[in-house]
Order: C-alpha cells, then structure tokens, then sequence
C-alpha cells in the first residue's frame, strides 16, 4: 500500500499528520503536485512535480495508483476515479469516501456547482468549505489512523476490474 496526497490544496497541516504516519508504519507516500512542495528527509517520503493544467496532479495520481493505495484529496470527482480503480480516499476533514457514499457526494458538488454558476444572486450558496479546525485535524488523523491500523490487517483488496 502505498499513501498518495493530492498536494497543490492539502492543508500543510494534513501534510504532517500524513508524513508521521508514513513514518510511524514505514509506508512510502508520494505527494503529487503542479509546483515544488517540501517534504522532510524520508526515504518513504517523496514528491513529484507535474505540469501545471486542469487535473494534471489528478490524472497522475490516478495513472500511479494501484488497488488498495490511500489518495488523500478534497477533490471529490479525484475520489471517485481512485475508488473505481481499487483504491480508498479520504478528505482532510477525515471523510472516507467509499462506493457506498462517491455517487451522492459527487451529485451534492455537482448540484452545488450549477447552483453557483446560475448568477450573483446565488453567490451565498456556498464559497466553499469553511476553513479547517483543529477538530478537523483530529479527525483527520482518527480517520487516517483506522484506516492504516484496517489496511495492515487485511488481506490485499482483488485487483480492480479493467476498463
């Protein structure tokens, strides 16, 4: 199992929750971004750089993946390519996104979307998440560790169906 970070928006905060877990249970985690993103000195712990362009990071991440792989992202469309190819994501706020809940999750951003670009009048809407918490945080990391104490006791996932 390897740990992806959509990078270009994680929370630098998140960013170390991950890399002491990383640490903590030697798993390698690759954090994929359009621009230079420090990592501590790790032999688990790198970052590639891919041009900048919509979804580039995206598109890489999901290239790379493989069944089982953990993809930290807020991006809920991102999510649910790495679910229908094997892999798990979970958002900085300690949401795991599953088969279960990608569909309703990715129709809530796309209703949410179309009701923003209606006009001004609908502006209040939503202008995004609220920024994070220290109890986001914690339950990132609560997230986060039940997710990687379940993955290193259960068997490999079966490898994802092809396309």
């Amino acid at each position: 199992m390897e740990i992806w970070v959509d990078a270009d928006a994680a929370p630098n905060v998140i960013k170390e929750v991950v890399f002491r877990a990383a640490e903590r249970l030697k798993i390698p985690t690759t954090l994929v971004a359009n621009q230079y993103i420090r990592t501590p000195p790790s032999t688990l712990i790198k970052a590639i750089v891919v041009p900048a362009g919509f979804d580039v990071a995206d598109d890489a991440i999901v290239e790379k993946l493989s069944p089982g792989d953990l993809v930290i992202t807020a991006d809920i469309p991102l999510a649910d390519e790495v679910i229908s190819k094997g892999g798990s994501a979970l958002n900085p706020r300690g949401m795991l996104y599953t088969k279960e809940n990608i569909k309703d999750r990715l129709s809530r951003r796309d209703m949410m979307e179309e009701l923003r670009s209606t006009g001004p009048f609908m502006d209040g809407v939503s202008g995004g998440p609220r920024p994070l918490d220290k109890r986001d945080v914690q339950s990132f990391a609560n997230a986060l560790d039940r997710f990687l104490a379940r993955a290193n006791t259960a068997p490999p996932p079966p490898p994802a169906p092809s396309a």
